[in-house]
């Protein structure tokens, strides 16, 4: 290769490097000073729908796809075991609340004359005790009589007596009821089964899972069949509706945004909607590792969300997609 070419070559690239850079120079002086654009992700609010309830997946009446309303039931738990509990709950109920209206009442007329009758028998006894005890005293002081005659009355005599006061007691008893503090016992109990009994019944209502949110059904977790426990995710639901961009912008054009700012945001295929600004973090952070130079995740950046239009379904999550936002006045802070 003679020296006249290799000139000729340097020449050529030095003149291709000139024109590379007064076009780079012409592209720096022709970008508007007042546009800030940032790129960025859709995201949207992922609900995962889960069973409050364990038991068998009785039915599952959707696909990854559907489009659920909020509260349209997505699956149901087989309730047999709940029916079962619920039976044997109102069984104890019915049956503590039967002691406490019998607590309530008190006694029966009948047994109270019944206790008044053994009283009277026993006041009889022991009169007859009494006298018996009498004479055998009389007989002993007259010569009559014996020590052990005398104190055989006497012992027929106490238990007389005792059996007055055991009758006497019972009567008292039966007349005044049942104590507060057993009446209170047996109203606790009627308390504690309908508890139970509205436990079981929510439990009822929970074994139909529906939807908290509308959206898409994003991921179905588990398949008709399947026993599950509770807390188990069951289907992911995507608020589609309502979702945001998310972009990162340096500490220098926060000043130049506000809340409730427009912004044009437009996706790799070229399709543009409106956005407005819902959030500015107030703390920075480094730059996501999604930033693909070295130089941008090295600075300190700050979050901020877009909502954007989706009436059309344009926007999916994880789709990227440029914001362009015309800075405003005032901080936007």
């Amino acid at each position: 290769m003679t020296t006249e070419r290799k000139d000729g070559r340097r020449r050529g690239r030095w003149t291709a490097l000139v024109l590379l850079l007064a076009a780079a120079g012409a592209c720096r002086a022709d970008r508007d000073p007042g546009l800030i654009a940032a790129s960025g992700h859709v995201e949207a609010t992922e609900v995962r729908v889960g069973s409050e309830v364990a038991g068998k997946v009785e039915a599952l009446p959707i696909e990854e796809g559907s489009p659920v309303a909020a509260g349209q039931e997505i699956a149901r738990i087989d309730r047999t075991d709940i029916e079962l509990a619920r039976t044997t709950a109102r069984a104890e109920r019915a049956q503590a609340d039967a002691e406490l209206r019998l607590r309530v009442a008190g006694s029966r007329p009948e047994d109270v004359a019944e206790a008044q009758a053994l009283v009277e028998r026993a006041q009889a006894d022991l009169v007859g005790a009494q006298s018996d005890f009498d004479r055998m005293v009389g007989l002993l002081a007259s010569g009559s009589g014996t020590e052990k005659a005398r104190d055989d009355a006497r012992s027929r005599r106490d238990q007389a007596a005792a059996a007055v006061r055991a009758a006497s007691e019972r009567l008292a008893r039966l007349r005044a009821g049942s104590r507060k503090e057993e009446i209170d016992a047996a109203r606790a109990r009627v308390a504690a089964a309908d508890a139970r009994i509205a436990e079981l019944d929510e439990q009822w209502k929970d074994a139909a899972v529906t939807a908290p949110v509308a959206g898409v059904v994003t991921e179905k977790l588990v398949e008709r069949g399947e026993l599950v426990t509770r807390g188990r995710a069951l289907a992911v639901v995507t608020d589609v509706a309502h979702p945001w961009l998310t972009v990162y912008l340096p500490e220098p054009d926060l000043g130049r945004i506000r809340l409730g700012q427009e912004v044009d945001v437009a996706t790799d295929s070229g399709q543009q909607r409106k956005g407005r600004i819902t959030f500015i973090s107030p703390q920075a952070e480094f730059t996501p590792k999604n930033v693909q130079t070295p130089e941008e995740r090295a600075k300190l950046v700050y979050k901020v969300k877009i909502a954007l239009d989706n009436a059309d379904g344009l926007f999916k999550p994880g789709m990227p997609a440029e914001a362009r936002l015309r800075a405003a006045a005032g901080d936007g802070r």
